[in-house]
């Protein structure tokens, strides 16, 4: 019998019991959290707003709270997107399509990505404008089937939907802290002050 096994035991002692988490050493790899999971910690921690929704009635109703919170009820909302126009237009919402007259911008977006916590975009969603041109305020309508694990899976699923005609202009959110100090991980971004409300649909 080896040393180690006299002083540590085996591992085959512990009759068929799994190692626990508590048993991992402080330098053994993280266990791989779900994709969901792992994407909420990655958003939160780029300084993102997130509010779970079961259905489209607490959609509304976050939606709501948003902008009361905001004081947002008597300013514009940019709406490019008619779909989301009309599926919004019980919400008393003050939709218009010029940038220049809007306080937040209400869009969908074509991923949520997990490994860093940010936000698949293209233009279907901003057309042909830049970050930089829309309002500071983002509110991003998805749904849980959107989280994919990287960027290179969400750009093959844009790629598979889309065979007819691909969108262009596709970009990457990733930094939602107002005020922060730039950094050099940020620099050229465009932070923005993101609320993201998320459907479950799985």
């Amino acid at each position: 019998m080896s040393l180690f096994r006299k002083i540590f035991g085996s591992k085959s002692d512990r009759t068929g019991e799994e190692l626990k988490s508590v048993d991992r050493g402080k330098y053994m790899p993280e266990i791989k959290l779900p994709i969901d999971e792992r994407f909420t910690i990655n958003f939160k921690a780029n300084g993102g707003k997130f509010l779970y929704c079961e259905n489209l009635n607490e959609i509304y109703k976050n939606l709501g709270h948003i902008l009361d919170e905001n004081e947002w009820e008597e300013k514009q909302a940019l709406i490019l997107d008619s779909d989301l126009e009309s599926k919004f237009n019980n919400s008393n919402l003050l939709p218009t399509r010029k940038i220049s007259e809007a306080t937040y911008f209400l869009t969908t977006c074509e991923n949520l990505i997990a490994n860093d916590g940010s936000l698949l975009i293209s233009s279907k969603q901003i057309f042909e404008k830049k970050l930089p041109e829309l309002p500071f305020n983002f509110i991003v309508f998805a749904t849980t089937s959107q989280i994919v694990d990287n960027i290179g899976e969400g750009l093959r699923g844009i790629k598979s939907k889309n065979r007819q005609r691909i969108p262009t202009n596709i970009t990457t959110i990733k930094h939602f802290k107002s005020g922060d100090e730039k950094d050099f991980l940020s620099y050229g971004s465009s932070a923005k002050n993101l609320y993201l409300l998320l459907l479950e649909d799985l």
